[in-house]
């Protein structure tokens, strides 16, 4: 039974939440959200470089004991309480500053994110032409030391240094020249400048990308999770049958198997290296989007006895499988390229930006008929990271006008909140499309929405459910909303497994840091991590200064501040379905609504 607790809003102002029309429509948007770039760009690397078929093993280890813990928490938390990631956590007041975190990440996370939809939707403009503008060396942004054809066979080994091989250079020459893709990437479309404290001009071209980016981004948000559920079933399976088209083509080129052999080829000496098993952890908070309170959020437009835990392992899945199917696109076309080139793979194998945005646009340039694989390339990557894109801003929004409820009534409160939002995103945004743009985008992506902050959050959403609310009584919840108990696995996770195993990754990420630097060569300036490390700090700090703030407003002695700010805040959907224990504390005049009891005790 549920004892203690406040019940509120249950006035007359209360109005009912609005639902998924359909609970597939939950479904596609969480796979919209939580498949993105990452599981194309970040997991098929990251698996070639830590011995290949052998990362499955933490992997998969760390999905069970910490990846579908906490997404189902997530979920789960958001449907019960009703609420977007703040309110969320009336279920143990005194910890609302994880909300504020989770929205302050969120923000971060929309803000730099929408950078790669703006150079994807840039590449694909600039792929409708007959020959792609990144394939020659004839273009005004080319240096002289642009050269198309590599001819790196003869100069594998060393003693060849001063032989003349190509267009009588000789190989150390080649080393120092660049591929016109490197050059378009570098000088037309970042147009980089030479640091942090050089902004430079603005590129207008890609400013009008961002806005062209983030109009879209409003019209797919704004009327809600009535419009967004539908736009997502088009987002969210597009990107496969992409997928799948450019599987087929990278099968059937020369050199694939190498690539995909290269993909999967177990290296069982990996296991014993610490670094394995942190990318692991890192990889599956980061691609199942855990601690941005987005989950939380969608899940609170379901149905209240809507079976969240079959969901959680559902979607789990198809994150997870996604990555790995995408593995095998990424690598069959690096391995064609390496063959094309000569080269070893582990010289075209890159991850993020890098791979988007250099290794398979040279890769497609390649290959016959390349405009229309590029532009495909490009429109999948728009797709992919559209919808983790709107669900980002669905999240913060939500999150926002659970803030102001009922009594703040406008007809477009929805709108104009969402309109607020982005303009907001856009106007930090433009920092992002000048010539030291590149650095702002790395700073954000480095620290505002790294590791760190999300496994910190994650650490202490399973300490507030297990610890202060309590295990047990969140497992009676979640029984009484899906009708039955989960495997008790989940509560040994959320109590013991799941903190234990975030803050080994968190201490190992603090000891291991490394100050930024970009490509290796250009080192920040100290003011530059400054501002970084206030970036990361100003979502973490969120959770212990709210509390002492909470604590030291409360009155009485410890122990009655602590157990008045620990008991929850019901809210009024609650009586609805809680035991009659609750309807003798709740404001309401007895003898109402009895038949809601009876009700909910029949269907118990």
């Amino acid at each position: 039974t549920q004892k203690g607790g406040v019940v509120s809003g249950a006035g007359p102002g209360y109005q009912e939440r609005e639902t998924w029309t359909r609970q597939m429509d939950f479904i596609m948007s969480c796979v919209g959200f939580a498949v993105g770039l990452g599981n194309v760009w970040r997991f098929p690397y990251l698996c070639y470089k830590n011995g290949g078929g052998v990362f499955l093993i933490p992997y998969m280890l760390i999905v069970f004991i910490g990846g579908i813990p906490i997404f189902f928490l997530e979920i789960a938390l958001g449907q019960f309480m009703k609420a977007g990631s703040i309110n969320v956590w009336n279920i143990a007041p005194l910890f609302k500053g994880l909300g504020y975190a989770s929205m302050v990440i969120v923000f971060f996370c929309n803000t730099y994110y929408i950078m790669v939809l703006a150079w994807g939707f840039y590449y694909l403009i600039k792929s409708f032409s007959s020959t792609l503008p990144w394939s020659t060396c004839d273009n005004e942004w080319n240096t002289p030391s642009c050269i198309e054809i590599f001819h790196q066979q003869n100069c594998k080994n060393g003693s060849f240094a001063n032989t003349t091989v190509a267009a009588n250079m000789t190989c150390a020459e080649l080393a120092d020249l660049r591929s016109p893709i490197i050059e378009f990437w570098e000088r037309k479309v970042l147009n980089i400048s030479s640091g942090l404290d050089e902004p430079g001009h603005m590129n207008w071209e890609l400013m009008l990308c961002l806005m062209a980016v983030w109009v879209l981004v409003y019209f797919c948000v704004w009327k809600g999770v009535k419009s967004t559920g539908k736009i997502v079933y088009f987002t969210a399976t597009f990107p496969y049958v992409v997928l799948i088209i450019l599987l087929v083509r990278g099968v059937t080129l020369p050199g694939a198997y190498a690539g995909i052999m290269y993909y999967i080829k177990p290296d069982w000496s990996k296991l014993e290296e610490a670094q394995v098993w942190i990318d692991a952890g890192t990889q599956i908070f980061f691609s199942y989007a855990i601690g941005l309170g987005a989950l939380t959020a969608l899940g609170s437009y379901n149905r209240f006895n809507n079976d969240c835990y079959k969901d959680a392992f559902v979607l789990a899945l198809i994150n997870s499988g996604t990555s790995f199917f995408a593995g095998f696109v990424v690598f069959s076309i690096l391995g064609f390229m390496a063959a094309e080139q000569g080269v070893d793979i582990s010289q075209v194998a890159e991850s993020g930006p890098g791979l988007a945005f250099i290794a398979y646009p040279k890769a497609v340039s390649l290959m016959p008929v390349a405009p229309l694989w590029a532009a495909l390339f490009f429109f999948m990557l728009l797709l992919l990271g559209l919808d983790s894109q709107f669900v980002g801003v669905e999240g913060f929004v939500t999150g926002i006008l659970d803030l102001f409820p009922g009594k703040y009534y406008h007809r477009y409160k929805r709108e104009i909140a969402v309109a607020i939002c982005c303009l907001l995103c856009f106007i930090i945004d433009l920092s992002m499309v000048t010539q030291g743009g590149m650095y702002v985008f790395q700073l954000f992506d480095y620290y505002s929405a790294s590791g760190m902050t999300l496994l910190w959050q994650a650490f202490w959403e399973c300490i507030v459910v297990a610890w202060v609310y309590g295990a047990d009584r969140f497992m009676d919840d979640v029984a009484r909303m899906i009708g039955y108990r989960p495997f008790p696995w989940m509560k040994w996770c959320w109590s013991f497994i799941t903190p234990c195993v975030c803050m080994g990754i968190f201490l190992f990420h603090l000891v291991n840091y490394k100050p930024l630097t970009y490509n290796n060569v250009y080192v920040y300036p100290w003011w530059g991590e400054v501002i970084g490390w206030c970036l990361a700090l100003s979502s973490m700090l969120c959770i212990p200064v709210s509390l002492l703030y909470k604590l030291f407003r409360a009155k009485g002695t410890f122990k009655e501040r602590w157990t008045h700010l620990t008991s929850p805040v019901w809210g009024a959907h609650h009586l609805e379905y809680m035991a009659p224990d609750i309807k003798s504390m709740s404001p309401l005049s007895p003898g109402t609504d009895d038949n809601k009891v009876i009700i909910f005790e029949s269907v118990m």
